[in-house]
C-alpha cells in the first residue's frame, strides 16, 4: 500500500525535521510505501531548506505567496498518488505513532475517511479553555448540518482513500483554516455510485489520538477570529455550496 502524507508548512523550521524523521520512521515500521509531500506556504524561515535537505524522500512544493493551510492542503491533494492520503501538521502537536490505528479502518475496508479525535480518551496536553470550547461549539454546529456524530471536526489528522481525495479536491474552495469544516461537509454530503448506479455515502470513522498542543508562545497560529470564520464556513459549505 502506498501512503501519501501531505505536510502543509509555514515557518515551521524548528520542528519540521523532527516531524519528517518521525513520519518516515513510522511508515517504514508499518511496511508501507511512503510518498511524503511538503507544501511550503511561502515561509520566511528555513522551512523549505530543511525539507530540501532531507533528501529524495521528500517532494517539496513551494507556494510563491502565502495562501493559507487550505490552499496548501489542496495543492498537496492534487499531487498525491497514494492509495491512502493523510494530512500531517508540520508542528509536533500530532504524533505519527498514531498512524497504525488511523490507517486500520481503511486498510480493513471499513472506512473511506478516518478522523483522529483528540476527545476520545487518549492523553492530551492541558492548555487553554476557550480554544477547547471553540472546538466543541464548531463540531456541534457542523454535526447539526452534516448529520454526523463526530467529536473533533477541527482535528489535524484526517485520512482519506484516494477515491475520496480525487472526488472532493476539484470542489475545495477554502484557502485558510476553513478547510477543516469544508472537508467535513464535502465528506458528509458526498459519496460515489457503484456499477449498478446506486449512490453510497462515504464511510467515516473516528479513532482516539494523542495530542500535545502548542501554546501561542510556542508557535500556535489559529486564533479566535479563525473560529468566527469557521462558523461561516460551516454554514456556507453545508447549505450553499454542497
Amino acid at each position: 500500500m502506498k501512503l501519501s502524507v501531505i505536510i502543509p508548512a509555514y515557518n515551521e523550521a524548528k520542528t519540521l525535521h523532527t516531524v519528517l524523521d518521525a513520519v518516515t520512521s513510522e511508515v517504514a515500521s508499518l511496511g508501507h510505501e511512503l510518498e511524503l509531500i511538503v507544501v511550503d506556504d511561502a515561509s520566511h524561515d528555513a522551512t523549505a531548506d530543511i525539507a530540501r535537505a532531507f533528501g529524495s524522500g521528500v517532494r517539496l512544493i513551494s507556494q510563491t505567496e502565502n495562501m493559507g493551510k487550505g490552499a496548501a492542503i489542496t495543492r498537496g491533494f492534487k499531487e498525491a498518488m497514494g492509495d491512502i492520503v493523510m494530512i500531517q501538521d508540520a508542528d509536533l502537536e500530532y504524533s505519527p505513532k498514531d498512524y497504525e490505528k488511523l490507517l486500520l479502518p481503511i486498510i480493513e475496508g471499513k472506512a473511506d475517511v478516518v478522523y483522529g479525535s483528540r476527545f476520545r480518551g487518549e492523553h492530551t496536553r492541558v492548555l487553554y479553555f476557550w480554544p477547547y470550547a471553540g472546538n466543541i461549539v464548531l463540531t456541534f454546529l457542523s454535526n447539526i448540518l452534516t448529520n454526523l456524530s463526530i467529536t473533533d471536526m477541527e482535528t489535524g489528522y484526517k485520512v482519506f482513500t484516494h477515491a475520496v481525495v480525487s472526488t472532493v479536491t476539484p470542489h475545495l474552495r477554502s484557502q485558510r483554516f476553513g478547510i477543516e469544516p469544508e472537508l467535513t461537509a464535502r465528506v458528509a454530503h458526498g459519496g460515489y455510485h457503484d456499477r449498478s448506479g446506486i449512490f453510497h455515502k462515504w464511510r467515516l470513522h473516528e479513532v482516539p489520538i494523542t495530542y500535545d498542543g502548542r501554546t501561542y508562545e510556542e508557535g500556535k497560529k489559529i486564533g479566535w477570529w479563525d473560529g468566527v470564520k469557521a462558523i461561516g464556513a460551516i454554514f456556507y459549505f453545508n447549505i450553499f455550496d454542497r
